[in-house]
């Protein structure tokens, strides 16, 4: 009996052994999630669990990203609105009215300069742009004869100056387009006074910083082409320490003050440096009766003295305003070309 119950376990065993030997051989040969019929270890095991997570994620995600652009669009507009300086500029914008005067920066004197003030050429012309697209009423701004040193120096550090808005920036001197009988050029060696501007003409100032080395060449350029010329009314309402040659942005942010509000004295003292120690002429009128008598007094003071006194009390109290304004210019004129 026992005899032959024993060879029918011993079969049936047999059987169950190759039973789970084909089920392993089964689970072996199916497929890994892309790695064909080769097992999974458990590094791409894990792999495939953390982008299972991540697809189970995504939307959270995405819902995050929504409420975050969400958060800085509120943001930016409460710093808006409580910032009333950036809506009174953009109410200002909104109030221009464009001139039609054009104001060019002759730019022929390139090679008369060396690179220091051909840097300070490119700043003060940076300055003018600014301070257009800021104006009430901006004129057609021309920059002519550009090329060599200056474009050179504004190709390495000022890229931007290719995407400049509302202005004409042309490598043509201003005579090959436009007529002669348009042209004033502004110069402080002109005898002829500018009493006010006529918006038809166009007004040429000469882009060169040279510190008095080409004393009345820009006069004597004009003189010789027949073209128009004059100097701003300066001396008729302003008496200064030093002499009447202004820097090149100054009297283009002269003809934009005058052109808002119609008033040379206005202008000249809105835009001027303390440093030129600029006072009306009806003032300076009476300082200078006042110092002949307290000289007659006296009998000893030295009328330079006197002077020099005078430049220091007007130049002193000024330093840090000078310096302050100085400093939001800079900022202001970042901004915009940024």
């Amino acid at each position: 009996m026992s005899s032959e119950i024993l060879p029918a376990f011993s079969e049936t065993s047999n059987v169950e052994r190759k039973q789970d030997l084909n089920e392993d051989q089964e689970e072996n040969q199916k497929p890994g999630l892309g790695e064909g019929f080769e097992p999974i270890s458990k590094r791409q095991m894990k792999k495939i669990m953390k982008q299972k997570q991540w697809e189970e994620q995504r939307e959270l995600r995405k819902q995050k990203r929504k409420e975050k652009r969400k958060r800085k669009q509120l943001e930016r507009q409460c710093q808006l609105e409580s910032n009333s300086e950036g809506s009174d500029r953009k109410r200002i914008r909104r109030d221009v009215v464009y001139s039609p005067l054009r104001l060019i920066i002759d730019c022929s004197f390139d090679s008369l300069m060396v690179l220091k003030d051909i840097k300070k050429l490119h700043k003060q012309i940076q300055r003018c742009y600014a301070e257009n697209r800021r104006a009430l009423h901006p004129v057609q701004f021309y920059l002519t004869s550009h090329g060599g040193q200056l474009k050179k120096n504004m190709d390495e550090n000022d890229k931007g100056w290719v995407n400049w808005k509302d202005i004409h920036i042309k490598p043509e001197h201003y005579s090959e387009f436009i007529q002669k009988e348009d042209l004033v050029y502004l110069t402080s060696d002109s005898p002829n006074v500018l009493k006010e501007l006529d918006e038809s003409k166009a007004y040429v100032i000469g882009g060169l910083v040279d510190h008095n080395h080409h004393k009345g060449l820009t006069y004597k350029q004009a003189s010789e082409h027949g073209i128009d010329h004059a100097q701003l009314p300066l001396g008729n309402f302003v008496k200064m320490n030093s002499r009447k040659v202004l820097a090149i942005n100054h009297v283009f942010e002269i003809i934009l003050e005058y052109l808002e509000t119609r008033d040379w004295q206005e202008a000249f003292f809105t835009i001027l440096p303390q440093r030129k120690g600029a006072v009306p002429t009806d003032k300076a009128c009476e300082s200078s009766s006042h110092d002949k008598k307290f000289t007659r007094v006296e009998g000893g003071l030295n009328s330079d003295s006197s002077e020099e006194e005078n430049r220091n009390e007007l130049d002193s109290p000024h330093k840090e305003e000078k310096q302050d304004k100085e400093n939001s210019t800079e900022s202001t004129v970042n901004s915009i070309l940024h």
